[in-house]
Order: structure tokens, then sequence, then C-alpha cells
């Protein structure tokens, strides 16, 4: 897959190089299996291969701009970003600009996790007063009127891998981790050791929007972006990093 991978790279940065790049949002608070970052520059996961496969097939180089979560949409207003995938219109209420939006690529599970002395299932709303472990910049609906209550306080991490980190060495009770993250990081650990969902606090299926600008092949992106779920590489994608193909419900 790598090799793979690093040859669609080589095609992406070579043939395509007279084509403007294609610049894809990548936050900096992604972790595997969505994005491997080094030094600042994705270089594995989900993400990384299904922009790279899209920008590869669009014909365009591929270009990942590293940023804040928070940074991300002023970015993409500001004309700094043409694709942002990974998102819900849900998340944007708000969104300001002329944007289009692909059909639903993949399916995010959102769990409150907690280690497995403290695996009971539970209702987030009868917690008692304490701080979860929470993602930088992400929002988190089911829980945001217990936040507002100061029922539950954040404890907020830089990404959720170091979310996760801090769960295990006993920062906190629970945490929240969508399901990919949470079944990457139980690969490391022994079974007692693992991490256990508690609660889903939310299902919602996401995938890429495009900034509708002249400069932007917009139809081109979002037809191949369709081209790559019907065929079924999108969900292959997701089998070589997790081992079973669901991207939707």
């Amino acid at each position: 897959m790598r090799w793979a991978m690093g040859a669609l790279l080589g095609i992406s940065l070579s043939a395509t190089a007279a084509e403007p790049p294609l610049r894809f949002a990548v936050s900096d608070s992604w972790a595997m299996p969505m994005v491997q970052l080094e030094r600042n520059r994705p270089t594995q996961g989900i993400l990384f291969d299904l922009m790279l496969s899209l920008a590869t097939q669009v014909g365009a180089p591929a270009e990942f701009v590293v940023l804040p979560r928070a940074r991300v949409q002023s970015a993409m207003e500001n004309g700094e970003i043409d694709v942002r995938c990974y998102a819900a219109q849900s998340w944007l209420p708000n969104q300001s600009g002329d944007y289009l939006w692909s059909v639903p690529l993949l399916f995010q599970r959102d769990l409150l996790i907690s280690r497995k002395d403290q695996a009971l299932a539970i209702d987030p709303a009868r917690l008692p007063r304490q701080t979860i472990g929470t993602v930088r910049g992400y929002t988190y609906p089911t829980l945001q009127s217990l936040f507002e209550a100061d029922q539950l306080q954040r404890e907020d991490a830089r990404n959720q891998e170091q979310v996760l980190e801090k769960l295990l060495a006993g920062r906190y009770r629970y945490a929240v981790s969508n399901q990919w993250a949470l079944d990457w990081f139980n690969q490391r650990l022994l079974p007692a050791e693992q991490l256990q969902a508690v609660a889903v606090l939310q299902e919602q299926e996401v995938g890429c929007y495009v900034r509708n600008d002249p400069s932007v092949p917009v139809q081109r992106i979002l037809r191949t972006l369709l081209r790559m779920k019907i065929s079924g590489e999108i969900e292959e994608i997701i089998r070589l990093y997790t081992g079973h193909p669901e991207s939707t419900r």
C-alpha cells in the first residue's frame, strides 16, 4: 500500500506539474488512522490516501496545508485552501462563502470512552461534575449543554492521540474519541489495558467541500469523489487501515 501511494505521489507531483496544485486542508489535530503527521507533513492515513488519490485522478498535484483546526475555515474563506475533507454541514452552521459539497463519503462515530476499570455503559447527563478529555477546537453537540452548565469541563489536548494517552495515564476518567482513533490506539495495548466505549455520543456521515472558484476544477473534483465512492475505492482505503470497510451506515 505504501509503495502504491508513493507511486501515486510521484505521479501527482511530476506528471501533473503543469497544473496548479489542489490545496487540501489538514488539521493538526488529526491522528492515525486518519492522518500521520511527520515534521508537520502528512505521510499516510485514510484521509491522506483519499486526498492524494483524488488529486491524482483530477490531474493536479496535491498540496497539503497543515493548520490548527480553528484556522481551517478562515483559510478556506481567504482562498488559501481549495478542498476540505472529513467535514459535515452541521459543523459549519454559519459557513460563509461559496462552496459545493460532495456526497457523503465516510461515517464518523463519536464515543465517550474510559479505561477498562471504569467501563460500564453510562448516560453522560448523569455523570457527576468532572473533567473529560477533548480535542482543542472540536465541538461536541451532545455534550455542549453539560459544558455550559459546568457539569462537565473540557480538558483540551492538541490531537486525538494525546487525549487517549492522557486517559490511559489516568489524567481523567472519561474522554471523547471517534471509533477509528480508538481502535487504532488499542492495537498497541494488551487486552486488559484497552480503552472501552461507554456511550455513543453521535453518528454522522461526513464528506468534502470545495471552494467554488473558477480557478478550481470543482465539478471534476466532485465527480471524481462520487466515482471513488461508487467504485468502492474509499471503502478499500478504509479497509487497509482498519480491517473493515465501513464508511457509511
